[in-house]
């Protein structure tokens, strides 16, 4: 494959794109999403004459009676978009302390569309050509997870709220994540799952996530609150002081357990004491069904059912609303006030 760099002038791509002659967004590029933080970085970037990345360019459609042509950006979608955005005074981007591009001087004006841009053209490919080009360069050497391709595509509010939350010591301490988990992001999605959970109510595995980083990538309004309530929860738990082999640490059973004390408001537990026996009794009985034992007493239907839903499907909505409201009606009587 033959390729060719060449400058371009910002005022050419920009002048492009309104005549709707450069594709920003061909159906196969990933919907990349930059905070606004990001897009004012950019643009101070080309404001101050400094480099960035080359962008890719390939051929597109080509009308046969006008002889007008198209071209597809392959690799480079948010930056030139972000470009787009400043220059039209675009809704999509918040300047904060950025001086908008009417409010520049001339000079300042005349420099940044003038800002030359190394383009390099693919020239004509084939759609299949094209995704094998773009997937080669925005790929690693292995697949990637869901929560590696989010985090690709958003670095914003809530994806940081959850990466603070994966470094809380009380997880190593309790071991709730693998060397496997640390190296795929596996802690962040955790997190991540536990904190819309929090905010919004149980889903189906990762289904959700998009949605809400997304909706938060700029701003997390909710973080402070949702935050506070997961660490006067992680603090209930460790004053428990459960059993070190308890299941309570394993982390379908810790999801649901966190969820669940957040639910009901850590600081209106009443019996610590009673609330830790209840747990490490229920749990000991989940581990008898495990082992193929029906356990006796009062716990022996709830962890039956329990178990199934902990290790059947542990993902699915239905099988994580169950788990909690069987969690939630064991701790109740331990709480006081209100309980949702």
């Amino acid at each position: 494959m033959k390729t060719t760099a060449t400058n371009k002038r910002i005022r050419e791509l920009l002048t492009a794109i309104t005549n709707n002659t450069l594709i920003p967004q061909p159906e196969f590029q990933r919907r990349l999403v930059w905070t606004n933080r990001h897009k004012q970085e950019f643009i101070k970037t080309v404001l101050e004459g400094l480099p960035f990345p080359e962008i890719f360019l390939c051929d597109g459609d080509t009308d046969l009676q006008t002889g007008i042509g198209t071209q597809q950006i392959v690799d480079g979608q948010q930056r030139i978009t972000t470009l787009y955005q400043y220059f039209r005074a675009s809704p999509d981007f918040r300047l904060g302390d950025l001086t908008a591009y009417t409010d520049l001087g001339e000079t300042t004006q005349h420099s940044f569309l003038n800002y030359e841009v190394v383009v390099r053209d693919l020239g004509q490919l084939t759609i299949q050509q094209v995704r094998n080009v773009f997937y080669r360069m925005n790929s690693t050497n292995y697949g990637l997870n869901t929560m590696e391709v989010n985090n690709a595509r958003f670095d914003g509010a809530l994806k940081r709220a959850a990466e603070e939350v994966s470094s809380w010591p009380f997880f190593d301490e309790h071991r709730t994540f693998t060397a496997a988990d640390y190296r795929r992001m596996g802690d962040v999605r955790w997190c991540l799952t536990v904190l819309i959970t929090v905010i919004s109510g149980y889903f189906s595995r990762d289904v959700e996530h998009e949605k809400y980083l997304r909706q938060y990538n700029d701003e997390f309004p909710l973080k402070d609150q949702a935050l506070a309530k997961l660490r006067a929860a992680v603090a209930l738990l460790e004053s428990l002081e459960l059993e070190r082999d308890s299941r309570a640490w394993q982390k379908n059973d810790l999801f649901t357990l966190l969820v669940e004390i957040v639910r009901m408001g850590a600081e209106n537990c009443r019996d610590r004491a009673g609330l830790a026996e209840s747990l490490n009794l229920f749990y000991a009985s989940v581990n008898l069904v495990a082992k193929g034992e029906y356990p006796q007493g009062e716990f022996g239907s709830a962890a039956t059912s329990y178990h199934t839903d902990v290790i059947s499907g542990s993902n699915e909505r239905a099988r994580r609303a169950r788990r909690g409201e069987i969690i939630h009606k064991l701790c109740e009587p331990y709480f006081e006030g209100e309980v949702t």
